[in-house]
């Protein structure tokens, strides 16, 4: 795994998955390992009861964004699909305030970071985070 060198972006991702459907940092980082990574590709993971977890080390290359892994820290969390299979916003209370704080600590340490989402990104056509990142944070 190489080493971060510049943090230009903090990219909010999500799971990708159902509320009814309970996913932890150890199934992320098991499904990573399956597509041949070397592990979980996000730096931090909160969870729906808002704990944050520990992935990749900040001053490791991600893998969340192709093409800018080398030049961004990833957060993802747990859910972003309703129980009809389509994207939506399924943050709870204690992921609002989790993603919060977790971004608000790493605005401090990369102040000129740029806070997005992982769509507003060139050639990503998924819907993740399924919020808009860029507007949500703009104030940081």
């Amino acid at each position: 795994m190489s080493k971060l060198k510049e943090v230009k972006y903090l990219v909010v991702h999500c799971t990708a998955t159902k509320l009814s459907q309970r996913v932890s940092v150890e199934d992320i980082d098991r499904w990573h390992k399956a597509q041949g990574w070397s592990g979980i590709g996000y730096h931090w993971y909160v969870d729906r009861d808002g704990h944050i977890f520990p992935g990749r080390s900040e001053h490791q290359t991600g893998a969340h964004v192709k093409g800018y892994n080398h030049c961004s820290i990833g957060i993802c969390y747990e859910g972003g699909i309703n129980e009809q299979g389509q994207p939506a916003d399924t943050r709870t209370p204690a992921q609002k305030a989790a993603l919060l704080f977790i971004i608000k600590d790493l605005k401090q340490s990369y102040p000129n970071a740029i806070i997005l989402g992982h769509h507003d990104f060139p050639n990503v056509h998924k819907s993740c985070p399924c919020f808009d990142a860029r507007k949500e944070y703009a104030v940081l």
